[in-house]
């Protein structure tokens, strides 16, 4: 069994959850085991300096974005790794200071989100993670706040990917997920 299929293993599935309809994947197992959240960390890791910088004309990434909140577990791990910035993205209203704020639409309405306006410096090269991708309006709204501070989104990475949904049509940069769930 590869490290993909072994993480997959891993995985809580909820069906009918948060309504019905809907399968809910999560990741949070993986972390109650050290050895399989040290394999998800290595994952992303390795993809980062084999194929994110690799297939950009960057040589290193300078900010690490998470998104609210399930990215916040995962986003400070890889930017410590990567001697890059950790940088939150969080629910309107939840960050002190002026903020930049970009909307997006949810299956019942739509949500913003909010960034420090100080956190990304024009030209800084960024990689957006979160734990899964589905119609792709958060991780597009986390990519509009580092384009209106001035970075470069180079990639999006998620633990979880809805292919089916083409959420990843919607970003500015190429995404990558390490599981591919299938409805």
């Amino acid at each position: 069994m590869n490290d993909v299929e072994y993480l997959k293993s891993l995985l809580g599935v909820y069906p009918d959850f948060p309504k019905k309809g809907v399968v809910f994947q999560d990741f949070i197992p993986i972390m109650r085991d050290p050895v399989a959240f040290e394999t998800l960390i290595t994952h992303f890791m390795h993809h980062i300096t084999s194929h994110t910088l690799r297939n950009s004309q960057s040589s290193k990434i300078d900010v690490v974005v998470g998104l609210d909140a399930r990215g916040f577990l995962l986003g400070p791990i890889l930017a410590l790794r990567l001697g890059a910035a950790f940088v939150p993205v969080r629910k309107q209203g939840k960050l002190p200071g002026k903020c930049t704020t970009a909307s997006f639409e949810k299956e019942y309405g739509t949500d913003s989100f909010e960034m420090q306006s100080d956190s990304i410096k024009p030209g800084q090269t960024v990689v957006v993670i979160d734990d899964l991708i589905a119609t792709g309006g958060s991780a597009k709204a986390a990519g509009e706040l580092v384009a209106k501070q001035g970075g470069k989104t180079i990639e999006y990475l998620f633990v979880i990917g809805l292919p089916f949904l083409n959420g990843h049509e919607k970003l500015d940069a190429p995404s990558y997920s390490m599981i591919q769930a299938s409805d």
